[in-house]
């Protein structure tokens, strides 16, 4: 989803800040999108977002190599298909480290400034499981749950100031999550469906905002 959606920013002449754990990966993917609009910036840094340090130094980066930083995407996010009851010792720590903690930290670094400037957007990249628990995937549904909790908060504090925060909320998505798995991609959500709603909520009117958007398997959940 995050590969989509930053090919579907760019075509429309976003400058793009991301990051990865790949260095290789980040490296090939800045100069395919280079590749697909040369007028736009595009900075990368090697991150482990679930490691606070590193995210700041990279939202710090973002902000010195770019200027103004208007768009968020949360995007990042772990799945692991397992009860809480078959847990591991630290599962808990991790998932929120990963699922939930990067979009508190980055709204604290940016929220105060986006609020200041009386502009912006923030999507946060939820789960059906934020509404409707999972119970083969206990933990991952905490994190969905407070996630989308995290987006609401975020959203009555911004609103006086006209920054835009939106929920997306996917059902099963053809992503890595499913690799392994033999599924029907043609009865499932495409990463570029999620790109394609960002982006076209990114292009709404001033005075509108999309709270909160599901959108779901049209042949139902996997």
């Amino acid at each position: 989803m995050g590969r989509a959606t930053a090919i579907a920013l760019a075509k429309e002449g976003i400058s793009l800040a991301l990051c990865a754990r790949n260095g290789s990966d980040l490296d090939a993917f800045k100069n395919e999108l280079l590749s697909i609009n040369p007028d736009i910036k595009v900075f990368t840094a090697v991150t482990d977002v679930s490691v606070k340090q590193q995210l700041i130094d990279f939202a710090a980066g973002a902000e010195k190599a770019l200027g103004t930083i208007s768009i968020i995407v949360n995007n990042a996010g772990m799945y692991e298909h397992q009860s809480i009851l078959d847990d591991n010792d630290g599962t808990l720590q991790k998932q929120i480290n990963t699922n939930l903690a990067p979009a508190y930290e980055l709204y604290r670094y940016f929220g105060k400034k986006m609020k200041e400037a009386r502009e912006g957007h923030i999507f946060t990249i939820c789960s059906v499981a934020s509404l409707n628990p999972i119970a083969e995937a206990g933990t991952y549904s905490v994190t969905k749950y407070a996630l989308l909790g995290l987006n609401k908060v975020m959203r009555t504090e911004m609103q006086p100031f006209g920054v835009k925060v939106t929920a997306i909320i996917p059902g099963s998505t053809l992503t890595d999550s499913w690799k392994g798995m033999e599924v029907d991609k043609d009865k499932m959500v495409l990463p570029e469906d999620i790109s394609s709603a960002i982006v076209n909520i990114y292009k709404m009117s001033a005075g509108a905002n999309v709270d909160e958007i599901i959108i779901k398997p049209a042949y139902g959940q996997i």
